[in-house]
């Protein structure tokens, strides 16, 4: 039988058990309840038969024992017991004198007689409630004596409730008793059926083994999965996280810790408020992850939302490098094209025996001429990778139609120590400068880029001529999915460029920021980088 089954079974035994000692012991005493209620409503009715000033003028008028029985028969006396009988209920009302002697009584027969019990006890001048039987049967009892103005005893009335009225109201409060235990166990009974139907619902039918089986399966696997899972309620709490959810976004709280309180990015509570099942780009201290989320319903009820999150880290890192090594070779593509055009020229000039001609454009071409295509300034950077970078950048720049210059103030002494991280920041700054001066709207454009040292530090100035930060606040531009530009293939990928040159920047101890546009004289966005540690000092 399933532990549901049992539980049902189990509430119900209870709950009959219970109603049965419940009701049991009240059934058991009804009996006994019955008759000390009715022997007081005896008792009430003899002493308001005894308070009547006119029954004690009376009872105080036939004294004795020997009275004629005819006469009280007819007396005002008899009627009036007769009377209290008929309106209240009773079975008897019977009026004595001090002597014992009937003066009232149903039967006109027993009339000037000696009652049937001892009245010693109530002519002593107490009440008493009691069962016996007498001349009219058995009955519940009230006896009250009846006293005289002066508080002296001058006989009692007593007045009778038969015990089958009694034990009639007796099975009435029984049967009442048993229909309301009834009720009772039925209202139990289907309370403990919808509690069993509502567990049922709530573990999905299954039985006590099959759930910790199923938990700690899940939890095995939650755990050995290669990507990062967190889920929050409606009530935005974290009740799952894994453990490459916790390495991913840096989260040591516990389950139940508002999802506020978690230390998530604005992009990550973004996805919390609105699911986004395409995964999109985000970036998380060090690292950059894709992350996606949907809300989860059950039989149309809301449980929450979950998110999947996946490194990225190793990934990017491969495509900085491959990025370095395409935009080397678009480099060197470009600088093909304009050698083998420069050759061209070079060529049909000597043919036509204009040496003079090719002297001058080959002092040109090489840089010693007034219109030299090298890259002014470069002979300023010392280190190897950043001057081929440098000098393959002004080859792309020529290709868009954007002239890029070095700073008079460039100066870079040293050896890279992580060259893949400075290029991505030099690279990015400069690709967003570009992409803002080959704007159509943007004529002539230019980009401006000063790199300086300092001991170890590298300090990274790029101003273009494009229109400018286009938001109120210029800090926005570092947030990461923030962008001003148009589409892109890879979701998420917009966006992502300036917030990793900050990421780079602040994992070195370093950071990047707008500066004011009136430093440049090219009227566009100037940004600067600072990147400690960035150089190794020969």
């Amino acid at each position: 039988m399933s532990l549901v089954g049992q539980v049902l079974i189990l509430q119900v035994v209870v709950i009959a058990l219970s109603l049965i000692v419940g009701f049991g012991w009240r059934i058991s005493n009804v009996d006994d309840d019955m008759r000390d209620e009715y022997a007081q409503r005896a008792v009430a009715v003899a002493h308001a038969v005894a308070g009547d000033p006119d029954v004690a003028r009376l009872v105080a008028a036939n004294q004795g024992t020997s009275l004629d029985a005819a006469a009280l028969a007819d007396g005002e006396l008899q009627r009036e017991a007769v009377d209290v009988a008929r309106r209240t209920g009773v079975l008897f009302v019977v009026i004595a004198n001090r002597d014992g002697i009937r003066i009232a009584h149903p039967d006109p027969d027993e009339l000037g007689r000696r009652v049937s019990t001892d009245p010693d006890y109530v002519l002593a001048g107490h009440d008493v409630a009691e069962t016996d039987r007498g001349t009219l049967g058995e009955s519940v009892r009230g006896k009250v004596p009846v006293r005289d103005a002066s508080g002296a005893v001058i006989g009692f009335v007593s007045v009778g409730i038969s015990t089958e009225k009694v034990a009639e109201a007796t099975r009435r409060d029984i049967l009442l008793t048993v229909g309301l235990a009834s009720v009772a166990l039925a209202v139990g009974i289907a309370g403990a059926v919808l509690l069993a139907r509502r567990w049922r619902r709530l573990t999905l039918g299954l039985q006590p083994d099959e759930l910790v089986a199923l938990v700690t399966e899940q939890r095995a696997v939650l755990h050995a999965l290669a990507d990062g899972v967190l889920a929050v309620d409606r009530d935005g709490r974290m009740r799952v996280i894994n453990d490459k959810a916790r390495q991913l976004l840096s989260i040591s709280a516990p389950v139940g810790t508002a999802r506020a309180d978690l230390g998530l990015t604005t992009r990550l509570q973004q996805l919390l408020d609105v699911p986004q099942t395409v995964p999109i780009a985000a970036t998380v201290g060090d690292r950059i992850v894709l992350v996606s989320s949907h809300r989860v319903t059950v039989d149309g009820r809301d449980l929450g939302i979950v998110m999947s999150v996946i490194d990225r880290t190793d990934v990017e890192n491969l495509t900085r490098e491959l990025d370095a090594i395409r935009s080397m070779s678009e480099a060197l593509r470009a600088q093909r094209h304009e050698t083998a055009n420069r050759l061209h020229v070079l060529a049909g000039l000597l043919r036509h025996d204009h040496v003079a001609e090719a002297v001058d454009y080959l002092d040109e071409i090489t840089g010693s001429g007034s219109r030299g295509t090298r890259l002014t300034g470069l002979d300023n950077v010392d280190e190897p990778h950043l001057s081929a970078f440098l000098d393959a950048k002004a080859a792309l720049a020529r290709e868009r139609g954007v002239v890029l210059s070095l700073g008079a103030q460039t100066w870079v002494t040293g050896v890279l120590d992580d060259a893949v991280a400075v290029t991505t920041v030099v690279g990015n700054l400069i690709d967003n400068a570009l992409d803002a001066a080959a704007d159509p709207a943007s004529k002539n454009g230019r980009v401006d880029v000063e790199l300086l040292t300092d001991a170890d530090t590298l300090w990274v100035t790029v101003a273009d001529s494009g229109p400018g930060v286009v938001f109120d606040d210029p800090d926005r531009v570092f947030t990461e999915g923030v962008t001003s530009k148009d589409g892109h293939a890879v979701p998420g990928g917009r966006g992502m460029g300036l917030a990793l040159v900050r990421q780079i920047c602040r994992r070195a101890g370093g950071d990047a920021w707008v500066a004011q546009a009136s430093e440049s004289e090219l009227g566009g966005a100037v940004f600067v980088a600072k990147l400690p540690g960035a150089l190794d000092a020969e």
